[in-house]
Protein backbone atom coordinates (compact mmCIF):
# COMPACT_ATOMS: atom_id res chain seq x y z
CA UNK A 1 0.00 0.00 0.00
CA UNK A 2 1.22 3.54 -0.89
CA UNK A 3 1.37 5.61 2.53
CA UNK A 4 1.35 9.80 1.87
CA UNK A 5 2.20 12.10 5.23
CA UNK A 6 0.54 15.44 3.57
CA UNK A 7 1.58 17.60 6.76
CA UNK A 8 4.93 18.73 7.50
CA UNK A 9 7.40 21.33 8.07
CA UNK A 10 10.71 22.59 6.97
CA UNK A 11 13.08 25.44 7.93
CA UNK A 12 10.96 27.73 6.03
CA UNK A 13 8.97 27.60 9.11
CA UNK A 14 9.59 26.08 11.99
CA UNK A 15 10.41 22.39 11.19
CA UNK A 16 14.22 21.23 11.18
CA UNK A 17 15.30 19.69 8.10
CA UNK A 18 15.61 21.78 4.06
CA UNK A 19 13.53 19.92 1.36
CA UNK A 20 15.85 17.76 0.00
CA UNK A 21 16.69 16.07 3.92
CA UNK A 22 12.88 15.52 4.72
CA UNK A 23 12.17 14.15 1.39
CA UNK A 24 14.87 11.44 1.88
CA UNK A 25 14.03 10.28 5.31
CA UNK A 26 10.42 9.96 4.86
CA UNK A 27 11.28 8.14 1.87
CA UNK A 28 13.87 5.58 4.13
CA UNK A 29 11.06 5.36 6.42
CA UNK A 30 8.80 4.07 3.92
CA UNK A 31 6.13 6.72 2.70
CA UNK A 32 5.68 6.72 -0.81
CA UNK A 33 5.18 10.69 -0.73
CA UNK A 34 5.33 13.54 1.46
CA UNK A 35 3.45 16.85 1.30
CA UNK A 36 5.31 19.93 2.59
CA UNK A 37 3.01 22.42 4.07
CA UNK A 38 5.09 25.03 6.31
CA UNK A 39 3.20 27.73 8.28
CA UNK A 40 2.15 30.63 6.20
CA UNK A 41 -0.16 33.66 6.00
CA UNK A 42 -0.51 36.93 4.66
CA UNK A 43 3.48 37.86 5.49
CA UNK A 44 4.78 34.93 4.41
CA UNK A 45 2.96 32.57 1.49
CA UNK A 46 4.69 34.22 -1.61
CA UNK A 47 8.01 33.90 0.10
CA UNK A 48 7.38 29.79 0.61
CA UNK A 49 5.64 28.31 -1.14
CA UNK A 50 7.54 29.26 -4.93
CA UNK A 51 10.75 28.13 -3.44
CA UNK A 52 9.19 24.28 -1.79
CA UNK A 53 7.31 24.43 -5.69
CA UNK A 54 10.55 24.51 -7.21
CA UNK A 55 12.47 21.83 -5.10
CA UNK A 56 9.54 19.69 -5.66
CA UNK A 57 9.53 19.96 -9.28
CA UNK A 58 12.58 19.21 -9.31
CA UNK A 59 12.63 15.66 -7.00
CA UNK A 60 9.18 14.88 -9.01
CA UNK A 61 11.05 14.31 -12.29
CA UNK A 62 13.12 11.11 -10.19
CA UNK A 63 11.42 7.88 -10.44
CA UNK A 64 9.37 6.76 -7.29
CA UNK A 65 9.18 9.15 -4.12
CA UNK A 66 6.47 12.12 -4.42
CA UNK A 67 6.90 15.55 -3.13
CA UNK A 68 4.15 17.72 -2.86
CA UNK A 69 3.99 21.64 -2.66
CA UNK A 70 1.65 23.02 -0.22
CA UNK A 71 1.39 25.29 2.74
CA UNK A 72 -0.43 25.25 5.94
CA UNK A 73 -1.92 28.55 6.63
CA UNK A 74 -2.11 29.22 10.10
CA UNK A 75 -4.07 31.39 12.73
CA UNK A 76 -4.78 33.45 9.42
CA UNK A 77 -8.03 35.55 10.69
CA UNK A 78 -11.70 33.50 9.09
CA UNK A 79 -12.23 36.66 7.03
CA UNK A 80 -8.75 36.39 5.17
CA UNK A 81 -8.79 32.91 4.54
CA UNK A 82 -10.84 32.45 0.97
CA UNK A 83 -8.27 35.53 -0.11
CA UNK A 84 -5.28 33.81 1.12
CA UNK A 85 -6.24 30.05 -0.48
CA UNK A 86 -6.47 31.52 -3.57
CA UNK A 87 -3.26 33.37 -3.38
CA UNK A 88 -1.29 30.00 -2.59
CA UNK A 89 -2.94 27.94 -5.09
CA UNK A 90 -1.98 30.73 -7.88
CA UNK A 91 1.56 30.62 -6.51
CA UNK A 92 2.16 26.61 -6.88
CA UNK A 93 0.43 25.24 -3.72
CA UNK A 94 -0.12 21.61 -5.18
CA UNK A 95 -2.25 21.64 -2.06
CA UNK A 96 -3.56 23.74 0.90
CA UNK A 97 -3.77 22.75 4.26
CA UNK A 98 -5.66 24.68 6.81
CA UNK A 99 -4.72 24.62 10.46
CA UNK A 100 -7.67 24.34 12.78
CA UNK A 101 -9.01 25.09 15.80
CA UNK A 102 -6.74 21.84 17.74
CA UNK A 103 -7.75 22.25 21.54
CA UNK A 104 -3.95 23.56 22.47
CA UNK A 105 -3.45 26.43 20.57
CA UNK A 106 -5.79 30.34 20.77
CA UNK A 107 -7.30 29.50 17.11
CA UNK A 108 -9.40 32.25 16.08
CA UNK A 109 -13.45 30.93 16.18
CA UNK A 110 -14.78 29.87 13.11
CA UNK A 111 -11.47 29.24 11.46
CA UNK A 112 -12.71 25.49 10.61
CA UNK A 113 -15.56 26.58 8.92
CA UNK A 114 -13.52 29.52 7.10
CA UNK A 115 -11.12 26.65 5.90
CA UNK A 116 -13.79 24.52 4.26
CA UNK A 117 -15.52 27.58 2.76
CA UNK A 118 -12.58 28.26 1.62
CA UNK A 119 -12.38 24.98 -0.56
CA UNK A 120 -8.77 24.00 1.33
CA UNK A 121 -7.66 20.43 0.89
CA UNK A 122 -7.18 19.65 4.14
CA UNK A 123 -8.12 20.47 7.26
CA UNK A 124 -5.51 20.26 10.29
CA UNK A 125 -6.23 18.58 13.59
CA UNK A 126 -9.63 20.59 13.88
CA UNK A 127 -9.87 19.91 17.63
CA UNK A 128 -13.97 20.07 18.39
CA UNK A 129 -15.10 19.98 15.30
CA UNK A 130 -18.49 21.04 15.44
CA UNK A 131 -20.95 17.88 13.83
CA UNK A 132 -22.37 20.47 11.33
CA UNK A 133 -18.98 21.64 10.07
CA UNK A 134 -17.79 17.66 9.15
CA UNK A 135 -20.80 17.59 7.19
CA UNK A 136 -20.11 21.11 5.53
CA UNK A 137 -16.53 19.34 4.76
CA UNK A 138 -18.15 16.13 3.66
CA UNK A 139 -20.57 18.29 0.93
CA UNK A 140 -17.46 20.69 -0.14
CA UNK A 141 -14.81 17.34 -0.30
CA UNK A 142 -12.22 18.46 2.30
CA UNK A 143 -10.44 16.18 4.23
CA UNK A 144 -10.81 16.26 8.22
CA UNK A 145 -6.88 15.48 9.94
CA UNK A 146 -5.92 12.62 12.37
CA UNK A 147 -2.91 13.22 13.78
CA UNK A 148 0.48 11.57 14.84
CA UNK A 149 1.60 15.40 16.56
CA UNK A 150 0.58 15.27 20.53
CA UNK A 151 -1.28 17.73 21.52
CA UNK A 152 -3.00 17.88 18.43
CA UNK A 153 -4.17 14.30 18.68
CA UNK A 154 -6.23 14.51 22.06
CA UNK A 155 -9.05 15.05 19.45
CA UNK A 156 -8.61 12.33 17.41
CA UNK A 157 -10.93 10.73 18.42
CA UNK A 158 -13.41 13.38 18.48
CA UNK A 159 -13.03 13.59 14.97
CA UNK A 160 -12.84 9.86 13.99
CA UNK A 161 -16.07 9.37 15.15
CA UNK A 162 -17.58 12.57 14.05
CA UNK A 163 -16.33 11.42 10.35
CA UNK A 164 -17.80 7.87 10.55
CA UNK A 165 -20.92 9.61 11.78
CA UNK A 166 -21.21 11.71 8.66
CA UNK A 167 -19.12 10.79 6.10
CA UNK A 168 -16.55 12.80 5.87
CA UNK A 169 -13.26 11.93 4.08
CA UNK A 170 -10.56 11.65 6.36
CA UNK A 171 -6.65 11.56 5.88
CA UNK A 172 -3.64 10.55 8.30
CA UNK A 173 -0.74 13.06 8.89
CA UNK A 174 2.15 13.30 11.21
CA UNK A 175 2.38 17.46 11.23
CA UNK A 176 6.38 16.36 11.46
CA UNK A 177 8.48 19.29 12.46
CA UNK A 178 11.73 17.09 13.28
CA UNK A 179 13.28 14.04 12.46
CA UNK A 180 12.01 11.82 15.03
CA UNK A 181 8.25 12.91 13.82
CA UNK A 182 8.50 11.31 10.60
CA UNK A 183 5.50 8.62 10.25
CA UNK A 184 6.70 5.27 9.16
CA UNK A 185 3.88 3.07 7.92
CA UNK A 186 3.85 1.08 11.01
CA UNK A 187 3.12 3.61 13.30
CA UNK A 188 0.41 5.52 11.14
CA UNK A 189 -1.53 2.40 11.53
CA UNK A 190 -1.13 2.76 15.15
CA UNK A 191 -1.90 6.63 15.48
CA UNK A 192 -5.43 4.99 12.78
CA UNK A 193 -5.91 2.46 15.67
CA UNK A 194 -5.72 4.83 18.90
CA UNK A 195 -8.63 7.23 17.37
CA UNK A 196 -10.97 4.54 17.47
CA UNK A 197 -10.10 3.86 13.44
CA UNK A 198 -10.10 0.24 12.04
CA UNK A 199 -7.31 -0.89 9.64
CA UNK A 200 -9.94 -0.78 6.53
CA UNK A 201 -10.56 3.02 7.61
CA UNK A 202 -6.70 3.27 7.97
CA UNK A 203 -6.67 1.67 4.02
CA UNK A 204 -9.38 4.00 3.05
CA UNK A 205 -7.62 7.45 4.55
CA UNK A 206 -4.31 6.01 2.44
CA UNK A 207 -6.85 6.12 -0.91
CA UNK A 208 -7.89 9.32 0.24
CA UNK A 209 -4.37 10.91 0.31
CA UNK A 210 -3.03 9.09 -2.83
CA UNK A 211 -6.53 10.72 -4.71
CA UNK A 212 -5.19 14.10 -3.24
CA UNK A 213 -1.48 13.71 -4.42
CA UNK A 214 -2.99 12.79 -8.10
CA UNK A 215 -5.48 15.40 -8.70
CA UNK A 216 -2.61 17.69 -6.55
CA UNK A 217 0.02 16.67 -9.37
CA UNK A 218 -1.88 17.07 -12.61
CA UNK A 219 -2.65 20.03 -11.59
CA UNK A 220 -6.71 19.23 -10.66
Amino acid sequence: MAVYDLHSHTVFSDGELIVSELARRASVAGLSGIGMTDHGDMANVDFIVPRVAAAAAQWNKLPGFRVVPGIELTHVPPPYMAELVRRARDLGAAIVVVHGETVVEPVAPGTNRAAILAGADILAHPGLLSEEDAVLARDRGVLLEITARKGHSLTNGHVAALAKKTGAGLVLNSDAHSPSDILTPEHAKTVALGAGLSLADYSVMQQNSLDLVNRALAGR
